[in-house]
């Protein structure tokens, strides 16, 4: 049976609001907004060889969400880069994953919150594989949850309130016997999973779904900065279900689920290939420091 990962920090420093502490000192008021109202953002990111991968993205990207949930991260950019790199140096993890994330405190416990303190912290963990075995490849059901339009939610935060519905698609996915879920968007288009996005192949081309409705996501980028330096075409755009069955390949990415195979959507199978593989392979030498030879 494989090894379950435990997705939190049990021993070693934390930071928190400029200053280490040991993890189990780290505590925080049960009235805070973040826990109440989801006035939270966060970044999982993970560390390599005892660096993490595209760092600075990750930090801008953290403070973008907290602009866009109505508030400024506490801390300057390279301050914050500075903590992160040392909670991974007092780790002694050469690949752990960092969760970054920023909240707004409990001085005020209503939808309204500007009177509220904004907080900040990083903690770490060693980290596997985020799938028992992913390049065996996995299984995706469908999710009944649909993903919401840019004028419904700050869909472009990374927003702890927006993954309830991921919980709820991916649990429900877990009890079918399945191990993740594909969400679709609001007019019922190929979006993403429920903490991935999403590629297809055929005929030697990734397709891939537009970005306007979801995260940008850092490890999708990465996808095609790859497809640039390879010569392999992109199509970003709209898909619908009724096109699953037209691809050969199927892999989604992210940050924890790194480049996963998928073999089957929801009676719709596929066989991964030389395009995912290739992918699979320069993404392994990038976050490990290498280049693209």
């Amino acid at each position: 049976m494989a090894k379950q990962l435990l997705f939190r920090q049990t021993s070693g420093d934390l930071w928190m609001d400029g200053k280490f502490m040991p993890c189990d000192a780290a505590n925080i008021s049960i009235l805070t907004h973040g826990l109440h109202y989801g006035s939270c953002v966060f970044e999982g990111e993970r560390a390599y060889n005892g660096k993490i991968f595209k760092s600075r993205v990750h930090t801008d990207r953290l403070m973008n969400s907290c602009r866009l949930l109505g508030f400024e991260f506490p801390f300057g950019a390279e301050e914050f880069e500075a903590a992160k790199a040392e909670v991974q140096l007092r780790s002694g993890i050469d690949d752990s994953y960092v969760r970054c994330f920023a909240w707004r405190g409990d001085e005020q416990l209503g939808v309204t919150a500007r009177q509220n303190t904004i907080h900040a912290a990083v903690s770490i963990w060693p980290m596997g594989s985020y799938f028992a075995d992913k390049m065996a490849g996995i299984r995706l059901t469908i999710a009944d949850w649909k993903r919401p339009p840019a004028d419904c939610a700050p869909v472009k935060a990374k927003a702890a309130g927006l993954y309830t519905i991921c919980t709820l698609s991916k649990d429900a996915a877990a009890d079918a016997g399945y191990n993740d879920a594909l969400m679709l968007d609001y007019k019922g288009r190929i979006s993403e999973c429920t903490g991935a996005h999403i590629f297809f192949v055929k005929d030697g081309a990734l397709h891939t779904p537009s970005d306007e409705w979801f995260l940008d996501g850092i490890t999708r980028a990465t996808v095609l900065e790859i497809a640039a330096v390879r010569d392999i075409e992109v199509h970003e755009r709209h898909m619908m279900p009724d096109e699953l069955a037209d691809f050969d390949e199927c892999f989604i990415v992210g940050t924890a689920a790194e480049i996963t195979p998928i073999n089957e959507i929801k009676g719709v199978f596929y066989t991964p290939g030389d395009i995912t593989r290739r992918i699979i392979e320069d993404y392994e030498t990038l976050v490990r420091g290498g280049r693209l030879g």
